[in-house]
């Protein structure tokens, strides 16, 4: 692979003055997609994608590999109602997980198939919760990957469609009233009732009883003045008694939240009464079957602790610590057990120490701590999930780097965790060794990656360094709070089958180290993310896992721009970029998709001096003609409503101009897909591209012959 000609992409002489900076935008006419001009550009570059890829070595031997390690499918942790209980499953031959439900009777079967629903693979499943009482089923689907999700509610027993599609849904909490006859929804106003371009925005709660038509006689309940880019959350307890209600501006990470009463004022119009409010910090809260409320903040905490008040009288001056903040781990959920065959009632923490999971049991009176729950190795939990009445049993998710997902049990009786439900193929696993090596960044601040590499038996101290550097990729996120732990991941284990090395780094901007980490690597103090990808790379290097002509670097959504951001500020580092569904013209990012929302986490344009933290770094603005840029691959998505294509096409576009390498630039553009779920073949097809994208570059041989 060489560099390629380029599609010829016309360069307009448009600059703008903000707040001072001269600012150039040659590309502005790639972000109409209607444009006949756009569409020629991007059938040219369908054409050199398909030119340069398809016939790379090995793709055939990759996408067997892949395939065959999908074939572990998933499983998902029961939720239960009384005695049903509900579950998602995915089998080794299907492209979607299933919704499955299991009555008293213990009759299991199929609710929710959404290849069943539609044939093309396309309609995905986005959400879904049971009533109280296990009889009614909300749930979300949306089609093409637009995430738009329609809301409808099914009757469990028969099957039978009760009501929906409601429109304007996109991943709504539901919460049920006892009885099922009512639920607390969040919808958006209709596009007739907000400004042009604001229809993504501008959520309101409501109440639906269902059977009523939820256009003329939904209630709604909060958000009226509210910012138009408020999300809203919205629960009810057990009993039915407490409706709490949060809002956060966009993802900012705080909110605000509220509680009522609904034995005290109707459900129609709640008499909510403030827990937190106008206050720098992440709160919830959950009402417990003995009354009390558990507050869970990361206020004066950032690794998180619980408290505990009287819901009645929820506000801050009232809390108690239960579990304090712990110097090291970041708490991440949390589970009461207080059935009456227990001795005493106890309580199930869920930690991430340095992004591995461990659980821990307290007295739940008091906080005590009494134990911990044995987990299968180093690893990552999901939520932990107990029966609503109470009772002395949970259920947790796990994964690890070679354990594909699986239900484990913990019985508070014996103190003993068991296996209740594996992953549903069998496969045959790669050797992989998995270490967790600490490295300082630029300014000294401690970071930690993950560095998967083929097994080499018994480990010794010397045998702690690599034998020999390999093709490496490393990947990161770095932004909006978001964790990077161990998972079963196919891809990643057919790249170190191969004898590749894979690496996930745990930079500032994610909440590997609580609250504090991630502001470390928001708005102002951006570029630190950035600085710790660099310094992994660089020890890496030094420590003779790789060299630069043999690391690749990898990235998406927030990720895509941190790579983008890597592969201008040091294109001498990498030697292949794969850059997905991408931030990259971080001056008009809030223009489109839902970037209005993220203003909270990088800055506006607006604002003079959030300007200037954007253009230091915004990648579209920093490609220099002449330069010797890395291959780049970016991969995008027609149907994508968060993150909007035509940063990778302005971006794609720049580079092929400005570069003075061989190596290709190149753009995949794939139709009826979005920024998340998407069907398993298309998410091989993907992986096969873009691995064997890197593989050729960074010299990895995918063809045993």
């Amino acid at each position: 692979m060489s560099r390629p000609p380029y599609p010829a992409a016309r360069r307009e002489d448009i600059v703008e003055d903000l707040h001072g900076h001269q600012v150039a935008d040659p590309y502005r006419w790639l972000e109409d997609p209607q444009s006949d001009d756009t569409k020629r550009w991007l059938t040219a570059q369908e054409e050199l994608f398909h030119g340069t890829v398809d016939e790379l070595p090995g793709r055939g031997r990759l996408r067997e590999r892949i395939t065959e390690l999908l074939g572990a499918g998933t499983v998902g942790s029961p939720i239960w109602r009384r005695e049903r209980r509900f579950f998602v499953r995915r089998t080794a031959d299907q492209e979607h997980a299933v919704l499955h439900t299991v009555g008293p009777d213990g009759r299991e079967r199929a609710l929710l198939d959404p290849v069943e629903i539609d044939g093309s693979g396309r309609t995905t499943l986005d959400g879904w919760q049971p009533d109280k009482e296990g009889r009614l089923l909300a749930y979300q689907l949306s089609h093409g990957g637009d995430e738009e999700s329609l809301l409808r509610v099914m009757d469990v027993e028969t099957g039978e469609e009760l009501e929906g599609p409601i429109e304007r849904c996109r991943y709504s909490p539901i919460a049920w009233l006892p009885g099922g006859e009512a639920f607390y929804y969040v919808r958006r106003l209709p596009a007739s009732a907000v400004p042009d371009g604001e229809d993504q925005y501008h959520r309101r709660v409501y109440l639906h009883r269902v059977g009523t038509d939820p256009d003329t006689d939904d209630v709604m309940i909060f958000g009226e003045g509210g910012e138009k880019t408020n999300y809203y959350g919205v629960s009810v307890s057990r009993d039915g008694r407490w409706l709490t209600v949060s809002a956060s501006q966009g993802t900012a990470p705080r909110n605000d939240l509220w509680c009522a009463d609904l034995s005290a004022s109707p459900a129609e119009a709640p008499g909510l009464k403030v827990v937190q409010e106008g206050v720098d910090a992440q709160t919830g809260m959950y009402v417990g079957r003995d009354g009390r409320a558990y507050i869970f903040t990361d206020g004066d905490a950032p690794r998180g602790r619980l408290c505990v008040t009287d819901p009645a009288d929820p506000a801050p001056e009232t809390w108690r610590d239960l579990i304090p903040e712990d110097p090291e781990a970041v708490i991440t959920d949390f589970a009461i057990l207080d059935g009456p065959e227990l001795e005493r009632p106890v309580l199930l923490m869920a930690w991430t120490r340095h992004g591995v999971s461990e659980i821990t049991v307290h007295d739940l009176v008091t906080g005590e701590r009494l134990g911990e729950v044995p987990t299968p190795g180093l690893g990552s939990v999901g939520g932990i999930i107990e029966r609503p009445e109470g009772g002395h049993e949970a259920w947790f998710s796990y994964t690890d780097n070679v354990t594909p997902s699986c239900v484990h049990r913990y019985d508070a009786r014996t103190g003993e965790t068991t296996l209740w439900a594996s992953a549903p193929g069998d496969v045959r696993l790669p050797g992989v060794e998995a270490r967790q090596v600490t490295y300082a960044s630029y300014d000294g601040t401690e970071v930690r990656m993950l560095v998967i590499s083929p097994a080499r038996g018994p480990e010794t101290a010397e045998q702690a360094l690599p034998d020999e550097p390999r093709p490496t990729i490393l990947y990161g996120y770095g932004g909006f709070n978001v964790s990077l732990t161990p998972a079963y991941t196919p891809s990643v284990l057919t790249w170190v089958e191969a004898g590749g090395v894979y690496v996930i780094a745990n930079i500032r901007g994610g909440a590997e180290e609580g609250e504090e980490w991630h502001r470390a690597g928001m708005l102002g103090d951006k570029q630190a993310v950035f600085d710790d990808f660099h310094a992994a790379a660089e020890k890496l290097i030094a420590d003779g896992w790789t060299t630069a002509a043999q690391l690749a670097i990898s990235g998406g959504s927030n990720g895509g721009l941190l790579v983008g951001a890597a592969l201008t500020q040091r294109p001498d580092l990498y030697r292949a970029v794969v850059c997905s569904a991408p931030l990259l013209d971080m001056i008009r990012y809030e223009r489109f998709g839902l970037g209005q929302t993220w203003n909270v986490e990088y800055g506006s344009a607006a604002v003079p001096e959030e300007l200037g933290w954007l253009l230091a770094y915004s990648p579209y603005h920093h490609v220099r003609e002449g330069a010797d840029y890395p291959a780049t691959l970016f991969t995008v998505f027609d149907s994508d409503t968060r993150v909007d294509p035509l940063h990778a096409r302005k971006m794609c576009a720049a580079l092929q101009h400005a570069t003075a390498s061989e190596q290709p630039i190149l753009l995949r553009n794939e139709a009826e897909v979005g920024h998340g779920a998407r069907a398993v073949s298309r998410s091989v097809d993907l992986a096969v591209d873009t691995i064997a994208f890197m593989a050729d570059r960074t010299g990895l041989p995918l063809d045993p012959a």
